[in-house]
């Protein structure tokens, strides 16, 4: 491709090219990810279009290159990119935001809760890029049915700041038939410490005397988990 096709409008540019198009003829499936951003951008900056911006931004995390680098960007790190400014980073946060919540919601509606994998698969996207530890409480039917969840604390996490009280504590209101407890590593590497092992262990006591058992704790990394109930640590 020459500068000056490179230099081209969109407009300019043949149909079969353009994002706009392209989706309206063939689907979203069929275009790059950048092409995606493009749309959503609509604009460039001054010469450039708005696909090529977008191919620079997902070269922003060179650890992490593509869509799943921007998980983890703040607007200010999204600003440092040529061509992205205010406006382009918020609506960056907000598909992103976006992704993860369909996820989630996706993983509730199509799956039951019957094995470490499928806890993982419905909460990974939104704890994989947490900067801080999350740590959660999942309530389930009888039948391993999500019917909610709550972070119970964010921080680092120890017996003296995990309170079982708190962790049932919506468990009791929803009359939870049983839990699961979640936590991630923002390091990525979801090995247990020993204060995981001690927290679960202490909640795991509580909830079989108060008849609400905990099903598993998974400590969930950058795209890969640990199941405690898995490992026999709980």
């Amino acid at each position: 491709m020459n500068m000056q096709t490179q230099r081209m409008t969109m407009k300019e540019l043949p149909e079969t090219e353009r994002p706009y198009e392209k989706l309206k003829k063939y689907g979203p499936a069929f275009l790059s990810d950048a092409e995606l951003l493009a749309i959503i951008f609509r604009v460039g900056s001054r010469g450039e279009r708005a696909v090529e911006v977008a191919q620079r931004l997902l070269t922003l995390n060179e650890h992490n290159p593509g869509l799943p680098g921007l998980y983890d960007a703040s607007l200010k790190d999204l600003q440092k990119v040529k061509g992205i400014g205010e406006v382009k980073s918020i609506q960056i946060q907000a598909v992103m935001e976006l992704s993860k919540r369909f996820a989630k919601y996706q993983g509730k509606e199509q799956f039951k809760i019957s094995s470490p994998s499928s806890i993982a698969a419905v909460y990974m996207e939104e704890m994989r890029y947490l900067k801080q530890e999350h740590f959660k409480v999942v309530l389930l039917d009888t039948k391993n049915k999500i019917i909610g969840d709550r972070d119970v604390t964010i921080g680092s996490i120890n017996a003296s700041i995990v309170h079982p009280r708190e962790v049932f504590k919506e468990a009791i209101q929803k009359s939870a038939a049983h839990i699961i407890i979640l936590h991630n590593h923002p390091s990525g590497d979801p090995t247990p410490s020993r204060e995981d092992i001690q927290v679960t262990k202490r909640i795991f006591e509580v909830g079989n005397l108060i008849g609400i058992p905990v099903l598993d704790h998974i400590i969930i990394g950058n795209g890969k988990y640990i199941s405690l109930k898995e490992k026999d640590l709980c």
